[in-house]
């Protein structure tokens, strides 16, 4: 019997093109996110980027508006990448896992992040293989455990390997915390969290030079 999910693989078109791919991403049934997601949230930004940022997932705008980094984490990551001289139309933008996980609020509306388990971070991987074979970037910035696992392995760690050059195929990589944790930091410790995000970018764009 087959399986009921069996992973993006099935749905991945041979295909190099950025829209080919994208538009064959809205029909993928890889997991079992896809189905209370409003969509699928594909990568954006130009197919000749030379630096690609990869985060963990699309938050509750992104998967309203069908866009990467939309949000208050978008936002953030904007004003960082502008401090870091870093010209977010020319890089592209994607995710580990290509659908919102949440759970439904007690009272009220509101769709509450939950992270994705890593059966789910394997199963959206092909996705994210293409697109980066799609754009062949020369710097990955991993923005988050989760990205930086999905691309490392289980075992790296943040916290003791973020800020270093890294090896990644043919491309060199940075990890950094993601634009929601420096949100989700206390206030007396957001500017602090903010400013080493933008340290971490700009090791990636000194990597461009």
């Amino acid at each position: 019997m087959a399986p009921k999910f069996p992973g993006a693989g099935t749905f991945v078109p041979p295909s190099t093109d950025l829209s080919a791919l994208a538009l064959a991403a809205r029909s993928c049934r890889g997991c079992d996110l896809w189905e209370p997601a409003e969509q699928t949230v594909f990568g954006a930004g130009t197919a000749s980027a030379r630096m690609m940022l990869i985060g963990e997932q699309p938050g509750d705008q992104e998967d309203r508006r069908g866009q990467p980094f939309v949000g208050p984490a978008g936002a953030l990551l904007n004003r960082a990448l502008d401090e870091a001289d870093i010209d977010r139309e020319l890089t592209y933008v994607t995710n580990a896992v290509k659908h919102f996980k949440f759970v439904r609020a007690d009272r009220g509306p509101r769709r509450i992040h939950k992270k994705p388990l890593r059966s789910e971070v394997v199963a959206c991987h092909p996705w994210l293989e293409a697109e980066i074979r799609a754009v062949d970037p020369s710097v990955v910035v991993l923005l988050g455990a989760t990205a930086a696992q999905a691309m490392m392995g289980t075992a790296f760690r943040i916290g003791t390997d973020r800020g270093r050059v890294l090896e990644l195929g043919d491309a060199k990589a940075v990890a950094t915390a993601h634009p929601s944790a420096v949100l989700r930091a206390p206030d007396d410790e957001r500017a602090a969290a903010f400013a080493a995000l933008v340290d971490d970018l700009r090791v990636a764009a000194r990597l461009l030079v």
